[in-house]
């Protein structure tokens, strides 16, 4: 089995600040040892109605603004900024991407030339944004399934295939809520991703908004090649998405542990392995007793 990629999504939680951000990305690049960060881009005044933008963030401890059209736009990089970000991920030795909520932002961010580029599950049933990723970008294009039916996964899949992208589409199983209890994780749907999407898109993966590492573990066993989690530096910070994040130590052991299982998750190559050669010579050889 191949190493599982782990993606440290960062969303917002860098809370505005670019320093955060970098700080977030040294982190998961030199003590976590993640293979990418993930960010987020949005268009707020093309994703929300004029009510939406004016009216006051729903939880407004959470808030960075006095509308949730400000909260927003406060937490927003422009695309300079998100250039930096991707220089430092560089600097840094860790993978770039970011989330796309709008055909503007996926123009946007197509212009960098990320490696991939992901589609949230609130955004996976906006053809007109999906038809500009397949048109304007070359990457691999990753898509959530949170709040979605399998009938509108067929749908996705089959849209790709309309255009001779789905080759490039790396499909998650994901629960949207935040955190989310275990019995809701639901980590044999990825077993029904594999058989119904295994063949006809690029790689099936995981996204989870639960607590611990336990379940992630779980996810690669069963064929999920990607896995992403939140990621923060304090979960006690100010933010929706912080609560339902991994702290460094928890992405650190989330990235050693994977790629150990990954290791056991082979057939042995020889009936009797090198190292217990030494072992069946020691212990076995002379309790051989055949009929």
């Amino acid at each position: 089995m191949k190493k599982p990629l782990v993606i440290a999504e960062i969303g917002c939680n860098h809370k505005g600040e670019m320093e955060i951000a970098k700080e977030l990305i040294s982190v998961a690049a030199h003590y976590c040892k993640a293979d990418y960060v993930k960010f987020q881009k949005r268009c707020n005044k093309e994703l929300l109605t004029e009510e939406e933008y004016n009216t006051p963030h729903p939880v407004p401890a959470n808030s960075y603004g006095d509308t949730y059209g400000a909260h927003r736009e406060y937490l927003e990089f422009d695309v300079d900024q998100h250039k930096q970000l991707m220089d430092w991920c560089k600097e840094f030795g860790i993978g770039y991407s970011t989330s796309v909520w709008d055909v503007t932002s996926a123009q946007e961010m197509a212009s960098l030339n990320p490696d991939f580029l992901k589609v949230p599950s609130a955004c996976n049933l906006n053809f007109p944004m999906l038809e500009a990723l397949i048109d304007c970008f070359k990457g691999d294009i990753h898509i959530s399934t949170g709040m979605t039916t399998k009938d509108e996964i067929e749908e996705i899949v089959s849209y790709f295939e309309s255009k001779g992208a789905n080759k490039r589409v790396v499909l998650y199983n994901c629960t949207s809520g935040y955190p989310v209890p275990f019995q809701d994780i639901c980590l044999l749907e990825i077993n029904i991703l594999k058989e119904k999407f295994g063949e006809r898109v690029k790689e099936i993966a995981f996204s989870g908004h639960h607590l611990g590492i336990a379940a992630d573990v779980a996810a690669i066993t069963l064929g999920a090649t990607w896995v992403e989690r939140h990621y923060t530096l304090d979960r006690t910070w100010k933010g929706t998405d912080h609560s339902a994040s991994l702290e460094p130590d928890g992405l650190r052991k989330l990235c050693r542990d994977l790629k150990h299982v990954a290791q056991a998750l082979e057939y042995k190559p020889s009936e009797i392995l090198d190292i217990e050669s030494v072992q069946r010579n020691k212990l076995k050889a002379s309790s051989i007793k055949r009929l």
